[in-house]
């Protein structure tokens, strides 16, 4: 055996043991990365357009698990309240306990008198067509707005409520990260809210899941792939023998 080929089967071995170990590990992130997801996010389909253009009707999203202790201003929530309905509604939080909520000024929603950029609304619209008279929010509870204000049954509807329109944080399940269907992607962040005290709120794991999924269903299809196209590229490199003529 000439040297050459015992160097092409030393490469043709170290080469099946590295794309074995691809696969491998390929296989332990794809898998991990739902696994994960399975136990961290929850999906919801949201029945209303009362948060478009930021999620529609029938949009399919990604919630992140997590306690109503730790929302802050800007989130977009999943809760339950038995005053508001039987089943889980998706609202932005504008307010959280002590804050004084009003609007309008120049078309804004104020809160603690400071006015909020809402580049989520519709282009166009105020912040509010019927204004939200000053209300001080309830310690422990939240305000809750849709993004759609013309025609959100939220907070402003209930301000009647014994509790000015307020969620408890309790009745918080989840704070969604992303639109999964269609493809929107994760939400855009609510800049308007980062300078107020306890600031907004970072995303999920989310990203980091995709990029698990991804980079593992590329080291499976690597992986896999590498024995056909090293077959290939022996059988390229084999010299083909002419036959003796007499």
């Amino acid at each position: 055996m000439s040297r050459t080929r015992r160097t092409d089967e030393g490469h043709g071995k170290a080469g099946s043991v590295l794309s074995g170990i691809a696969v491998a590990l390929g296989c332990v992130l794809f898998l991990g990365g739902f696994v994960w997801g399975a136990f961290v996010y929850q999906p919801y389909t949201v029945p209303t357009d009362s948060m478009t253009p930021t999620i529609g009707a029938g949009d399919r999203v990604l919630a992140q698990r997590i306690d109503g202790s730790v929302v802050k201003r800007g989130d977009v929530v999943v809760f339950q309240e038995a005053t508001w309905g039987d089943m889980p509604m998706v609202k932005r939080v504008v307010g959280v306990g002590g804050d004084k909520v009003a609007c309008c000024t120049d078309g804004k929603l104020t809160v603690n008198g400071k006015k909020i950029d809402e580049p989520y609304l519709p282009s166009g619209k105020n912040a509010s067509l019927t204004g939200i008279k000053t209300t001080t929010v309830p310690k422990g509870r939240l305000f809750l707005l849709g993004d759609e204000r013309s025609g959100s049954l939220d907070s402003s509807v209930h301000l009647g409520d014994s509790e000015n329109g307020s969620v408890e944080r309790g009745a918080v399940q989840a704070r969604v990260d992303a639109v999964a269907w269609p493809l929107n992607g994760m939400l855009a962040k609510p800049t308007g809210f980062e300078a107020m005290p306890g600031g907004i709120s970072q995303p999920g794991p989310l990203k980091w899941m995709v990029y698990a999924v991804v980079g593992g269903a590329v080291l499976v299809l690597g992986g896999a792939a590498y024995g056909p196209i090293a077959k290939r590229s022996r059988r390229s490199r084999t010299p083909r023998t002419e036959p003796v003529r007499a």
